[in-house]
């Protein structure tokens, strides 16, 4: 199923329905918008049909100057049956010519009042975020001191209830069992609730609670930036478990690479606090402090001096 249909646009920026009504279910495949320039100059060899087409001020007041039958003929050539939409921006006047294609065609011809450049910014901004690459990470996503932090871990290990204690010290719960991403950008991913089951944490025993009810609207957000993924395990005596935090390990989803820490759960750990404290800690190493590197550095400057003195 498309996600985004030329009606989503219609309603998302208040545009004028002009002609082509019939075409104003097309789906939208690309973020990419044309301003068919070259085109109503002749030049039809490279013309990007699949793409929104926006006609400014400067489109159209060429299009002005050229004769009856050269406006008739590139008017056609416009209205494709893939085009989704022709947009008319600055509230100008529709030529004719373009009513009459896209009626025959039924693309939608569509006219807004925003200044050309702005209009197409806003609408590039909104088509990347609809088509963005996205899947669903089965975790919890919270909000801690600003950082975007994913708990991962295998069912029963204690993710939600973890995230009911971050709750509680004053941080935001974004969504919880499963975690909806979109890449929005190379190295940007965002994560939200599905709508079903967004402020709601599951709690074995307690059954689902609802977390904006019980600690008010301040305790909740609809998406975050991921930044830090942090992996919950139950505690393996054999396994060796990072002590200095130098290593650092990484998680794909999507495209994007994210920091990733392994947390091994055993009880009489308070995870909240833990968690807390790593994702401080990640924020210190992004302003340039490393303690673990800084603590390695003194080390070797300490058996530097020994060597010495030997």
């Amino acid at each position: 199923m498309p996600k985004v249909r030329t009606k989503d646009i219609l309603e998302r920026f208040h545009l004028e329905l002009v002609s082509g009504e019939e075409g104003i279910n097309r789906p939208i495949t690309t973020s990419d918008i044309s301003r068919p320039g070259i085109e109503l100059a002749g030049y039809f060899e490279y013309y990007p049909a699949e793409r929104i087409q926006l006609l400014g001020k400067t489109e159209l007041s060429f299009f002005e100057e050229l004769t009856k039958s050269e406006r008739i003929s590139r008017m056609e050539r416009l209205c494709t049956d893939i085009t989704p939409a022709i947009i008319v921006t600055r509230d100008l006047e529709v030529p004719v010519e373009l009513v009459e294609a896209s009626e025959r065609e039924s693309v939608p011809v569509l006219k807004a009042n925003m200044k050309t450049t702005r209009f197409s910014s806003r609408l590039t901004n909104f088509l990347e975020s609809k088509l963005a690459p996205t899947t669903a990470v089965h975790g919890v996503l919270v909000d801690i001191y600003g950082i975007g932090v994913l708990i991962t871990g295998k069912s029963g290990v204690g993710k939600s209830e973890t995230a009911l204690e971050l709750v509680k010290r004053g941080h935001r719960l974004v969504a919880d069992d499963c975690v909806e991403i979109r890449q929005e950008d190379q190295d940007t991913l965002v994560g939200a609730s599905p709508d079903l089951i967004e402020h709601l944490l599951e709690i074995r025993g307690l059954g689902i609670i609802n977390v904006m009810t019980l600690f008010g609207a301040g305790a909740v957000r609809s998406n975050k930036r991921i930044t830090l993924v942090i992996n919950l395990e139950i505690w393996d005596a054999k396994k060796q478990y990072d002590r200095l935090g130098l290593d650092d390990e990484k998680m794909k989803i999507i495209d994007t690479e994210i920091t990733k820490i392994t947390v091994p759960v055993r009880p009489g750990r308070n995870l909240a606090v833990i968690i807390e404290v790593a994702a401080m800690n990640y924020r210190l190493k992004r302003m340039g402090v490393n303690a673990a590197q800084q603590f390695t550095e003194r080390l070797s400057d300490v058996i530097e001096d020994g060597d010495h003195e030997d």
